[in-house]
């Protein structure tokens, strides 16, 4: 096959086969037909929503990237990409790197990687087996990435060390000072304990037995991968492991030997998007179990492994679950002051991780001095900052103490009410010194204390709007119960009487929090959102061990002006709290509501219009299923709605209108068996009956 050029990209076929051995199917084709129809580098977040599969999230999520970007490389520096695949990282390699150069067996996925990166004249993606390659590779690549791609060892270069061969031969394509990053998965990750299907065999507990079965990858510990380092003659200090969290794929912060996590902070963890899970515990009490024992790196569900020089980032958070305009990332970094082993000195900074984010960061610096100016005097201290030259970093120091979240964990977690209450009290006294201006990210997590010092560290969202302070101080508490289910404390604490606001004034707290979040987002999905969009089951048996089936829950909201249902008239409504939110729209005249797509009972539990409760037997709705009691229906179908008609007081134009409901999966034979009787009399008491011998 002849070479070809898609853009400015060169692919290299003379070790190509002929035909691709690994493919996640047809879909790779569809994947394909979207990214030609795209300028390169373009956002795929709109397709990515449409088609809620994992190939689509998994293949086009510019948070893949994540797991590279904060890698020290420059201009200068010449990658190599061993498994680039349809391209995930090969656009954040492009944008640093003097040269890149790419390896993957696909030529549909390099195709596709392509035809996303055709601007970069600094890529050639070399197609074929890495083995028939890599003679021709050159011998002085600054860096070598393998981001998920370790694992194989054993299938594409076999032999009795698989692994250490693997090493060995890469080692050899290494210029002096250069670095080998490895990104792969625990077999010891908790996640595997707690559930979830084994990576790449699918199998329950998989790698946690040792691979007993024929599988084609093999994912190892810390230590196991240390030996295979060692093994291959890399020392002990150039050896750098770092732990990606929830897991290396969809990465949001990278923690390290130098910056473990602290309690409280590993509360994103039901990110498998790709297979059906058990949930045998609460994976965030069992991490911070973990912390507390010091056994944090034997249970990471990911290891990131660095060979070579050692780099300064210690910490990296970030902000890209959102629109460009704010999308940031946040390190701590240590450096070395005078002679080889002087002082470290930690700083933390915040970067721009594209253009349009370049304004944010030089918004911080101009909310620092607002704030400055508005707490002078009181007893809230806000963490200083410096602005780059060139605009796109501002620095801070970094603060010893601890966050006024963990805190609050610990009062909660023995119960102290009234020591929980102490500290909010003192947080709403000292939030509430000064006007002019509010820093909406004074929440729990970004306030450090250290004995009486209070500090604010993170001030990326300031209004020039005096908000009372006992609204923030309810919003802060607000994010705190929406980041963790187990923090149910409001009931427990009087929360409306210490910050002196209404009932009325908690619940458009509430609302204003969602409205905040989509426009940080850009109106997108968040990944957990997507989840349960894919809407793989979830076998809950860690509260009192009895198995309890959910789904991801999605809404799809249908809006009829007058001409029917179409899928161009639709949306995802963004979940509130335990339901979901559907804007009223001017000239609607019916509304569809499809809350999943596989056969279930539905019951609706609470309707509200703004303040108002709606009596659910009231609204007029119908399904295409079968109801089987007031706002009970059964749906046998992989696509069930409920339509509603308007036209009342209740529900017009600029209300929104909250949906609760329960749902539970039943089987199609069992769906069926039910609906048979809907022509029967008393269809709902016999249905009734039927669902309670489930």
């Amino acid at each position: 096959m002849e070479n070809e050029t898609i853009g400015k990209i060169k692919l290299d076929y003379t070790h190509y086969a002929g035909s691709d051995l690994y493919c996640d199917g047809e879909v790779e084709g569809e994947i394909l037909e979207k990214v030609k129809k795209r300028p390169a580098a373009a956002s795929y977040a709109d397709v990515i929503e449409k088609h809620t599969n994992w190939p689509f999230l998994y293949h086009l999520s510019p948070i893949r990237e994540n797991i590279v970007s904060w890698l020290p490389i420059s201009s200068l520096d010449k990658v190599l990409e061993v498994g680039s695949g349809c391209g995930a990282i090969t656009g954040a390699l492009a944008a640093k790197a003097g040269s890149v150069d790419c390896v993957d067996l696909s030529r549909q996925r390099s195709l596709i990687n392509a035809y996303r990166h055709e601007n970069c004249d600094n890529v050639t993606i070399h197609v074929g087996n890495f083995q028939d390659i890599e003679p021709d590779l050159s011998t002085d690549y600054s860096l070598i990435c393998l981001i998920g791609v370790f694992e194989y060892g054993q299938a594409y270069i076999g032999g009795d060390n698989p692994y250490e061969t693997f090493l060995n031969i890469l080692k050899k394509h290494l210029a002096p000072g250069g670095r080998i990053v490895i990104a792969i998965e625990n077999k010891f990750g908790l996640k595997y304990f707690a559930g979830c299907k084994e990576d790449h065999v699918g199998k329950f507990f998989e790698g946690i037995e040792d691979y007993p079965g024929d599988s084609p990858a093999r994912t190892f510990t810390e230590n196991g991968l240390l030996k295979i380092a060692e093994k291959c003659g890399f020392s002990k200090d150039q050896c750098t492991m770092y732990y990606p969290y929830p897991d290396y794929k969809f990465m949001n912060t990278l923690f390290s030997k130098k910056r473990l996590p602290e309690e409280g902070e590993l509360k994103d963890n039901l990110r498998n998007f790709d297979r059906d899970r058990l949930l045998l515990f609460n994976e965030k009490l069992a991490f911070d179990n973990i912390l507390r024992e010091g056994q944090f790196p034997l249970f990471s569900n990911s290891y990131m492994l660095v060979l070579g020089k050692d780099t300064d980032t210690v910490y990296v958070r970030y902000s890209n679950d959102r629109k460009p305009e704010s999308s940031i990332a946040t390190e701590i970094r240590e450096a070395r002051m005078g002679i080889a082993g002087g002082e470290a000195i930690k700083t933390v900074t915040k970067r721009a991780l594209c253009s349009e984010a370049k304004e944010h960061i030089k918004k911080i610096a101009e909310n620092y001095e607002l704030l400055k100016k508005r707490y002078e005097g009181s007893k809230l201290n806000i963490c200083p900052c410096e602005l780059s030259l060139d605009e796109k970093e501002i620095s801070f120091p970094f603060l010893t103490g601890r966050r006024l979240e963990e805190l609050l964990d610990e009062r909660l977690l023995k119960k102290d009410f009234t020591g929980f209450k102490a500290l909010l009290k003192e947080f709403y006294e000292r939030i509430g010194y000064g006007a002019g201006v509010t820093d909406m990210d004074l929440i729990f997590s970004n306030v450090i204390v250290d004995g009486e010092k209070w500090t604010a560290i993170d001030y990326e969202w300031v209004v020039k709007d005096d908000k009372p302070a006992g609204e923030i101080a309810y919003r802060a508490l607000y994010c705190y119960e929406l980041e963790n289910g187990s923090r149910n404390i409001e009931d427990k604490i009087d929360a409306l009487e210490i910050f002196g606001i209404s009932a009325t004034k908690a619940e458009e707290i509430k609302r204003t929090e969602s409205t905040f979040q989509k426009e940080v987002t850009g109106g997108y999905r968040s990944l957990g959102e997507i989840r349960e969009s894919i809407g793989n089951e979830i076998v809950d048996i860690s509260k009192n061990g009895t198995a309890e089936i959910t789904k991801g829950g999605k809404l799809q909201v249908y809006y009829d002006f007058g001409d029917g249902f179409s899928e161009s008239n639709s949306y995802f409504a963004e979940r509130d709290g335990e339901g979901f939110s559907v804007e009223l729209k001017s000239g609607v005249k019916t509304l569809r509501l499809d809350p999943c797509d596989y056969p279930c009972v539905v019951s609706i539990r609470q309707m509200s219009v703004g303040e108002k409760q709606l009596n659910v037997s009231s609204v007029k709705m119908i399904s295409n299923g079968a109801k089987a009691g007031e706002g009970i229906f059964v749906f046998g179908s992989a696509d069930p709605g409920i339509t509603i008609k308007l036209g009342s007081t209740d529900m017009h134009e600029g209300n929104t209108l909250k949906v609760v409901f329960d749902i539970s999966p039943i089987s199609e034979n069992i769906a069926a068996a039910v609906l048979a009787e809907s022509a029967d009399a008393g269809l709902g008491s016999k249905i009734k009956r039927k669902l309670s011998g489930f």
